[in-house]
């Protein structure tokens, strides 16, 4: 089940032939003395909202990381770039507001090929190879993994220990690689709890132990081929927080929080329409629908009629949030992955900023 949704597009200097030139460990980014403790955020920057840069720049007194969404894996040794890959326009603004650049690779191999590819010692030193060879070549402050395309439904047993070992391997090496060079290692995963296991690859402890931050998708609890429901809700993040904080320092764990929400017709199987919340919120007043907070998840939803048929939408926003935030502070997670920049209800930060750093 893919987590992530898209389309369209976003935002090259004159420093890019004196970074070429300069060690790589010179490439790193702002000095750590300008990322402030106190800045609880990191947030994807998807490359096809043409706001979501200059929303970073808003909000750079919360946001410690940016993730641009820019990099696709479609072979070992090669990485396809999205609208706007590299732009220094980009790293360079939001380095000169101290935040880092820690951009995203997915990955397209299902997982029959990422087992191969894992699995392999030299495939996987290749992959190795290319990663190190991306971070280096621009200013980055380190790599984002996000790889889901390995966690298909219904893969037999044995395919999944192959890619969860080839995984493991995968990360312990970049991890290796990048704190050499003084970089992050960052990874995003599907949730996981005693009761409901979207991503079994993800060895949680494992992970724990060699990653700088784990980002846990705490969204999609109901998603675009389910019926209408939550994106999430407070008894989901007990479920998600008592599992990884038994396996993973509390100091570790990014909780990604939903910014967007799902557009149902109702009875109707097909994929629903994605909404950010921001859009949402304005379908919602345009069609005079009630705001209304759902008891038990504390997610806005609302209904319409559209060409005789009725929708459901179901979405999140501050308000929503809110009522969240008390499980992260229960496990002592002070910190937050927003998905995505430029898609969130504006009151979401003076929310987050109530989130204290641990």
């Amino acid at each position: 089940m893919a987590r992530r949704h898209a389309v369209a597009a976003v935002l090259t200097g004159v420093v890019a032939l004196l970074g070429a030139l300069l060690p790589a460990t010179a490439t790193a980014g702002p000095p750590p003395s300008r990322i402030t403790e106190q800045r609880t955020v990191s947030a994807w920057l998807p490359f096809w909202e043409a706001g979501a840069y200059q929303d970073a720049l808003a909000h750079a007194d919360q946001l410690h990381t940016v993730s641009p969404f820019w990099y696709e894996v479609t072979a070992a040794d090669r990485i396809e770039e999205h609208t706007g890959a590299g732009d220094r326009t980009v790293i360079d603004g939001l380095h000169r507001a101290g935040i880092k650049v820690v951009p995203t690779v997915t990955e397209s191999l299902d997982a029959a090929g990422m087992a191969r590819l894992t699995g392999d010692p030299k495939t996987r030193a290749a992959h190795v190879e290319t990663l190190v060879r991306l971070v280096t070549g621009r200013p980055y402050d380190g790599l984002d993994l996000d790889y889901e395309k390995m966690n298909q439904a219904g893969t037999a047993p044995a395919v999944v220990q192959q890619v969860r070992t080839g995984f493991n391997a995968l990360v312990s090496e970049v991890c290796s690689r990048l704190h050499a060079l003084h970089k992050e290692c960052t990874a995003a995963v599907f949730p996981r709890t005693a009761t409901r296991d979207e991503g079994p690859v993800y060895d949680y402890a494992h992970l724990g132990r060699v990653l700088d931050r784990l980002r846990i998708m705490g969204y999609n609890l109901h998603n675009a081929l389910d019926p209408p429901g939550p994106l999430s809700s407070p008894a989901w993040y007990e479920g998600i927080l008592r599992y990884a904080t038994a396996r993973v320092p509390a100091r570790k764990i990014e909780m990604g929080i939903p910014a967007y929400g799902w557009d149902h017709r109702v009875g109707d199987s097909a994929r629903a329409t994605h909404r950010t919340s921001r859009e949402a919120e304005a379908l919602r007043q345009r069609v005079g629908a009630p705001y209304t907070l759902d008891p038990g998840s504390r997610t806005p939803h609302f209904t319409y009629t559209e060409a005789g048929r009725q929708r459901e939408v179901w979405y999140q926003d501050a308000r929503g949030i809110a009522a969240h935030l008390p499980v992260l502070r229960k496990y002592g997670v002070g910190h937050t992955a927003l998905w995505a920049l430029d898609f969130e209800d504006p009151q979401l930060w003076p929310t987050l900023a109530g989130l204290p750093s641990p």
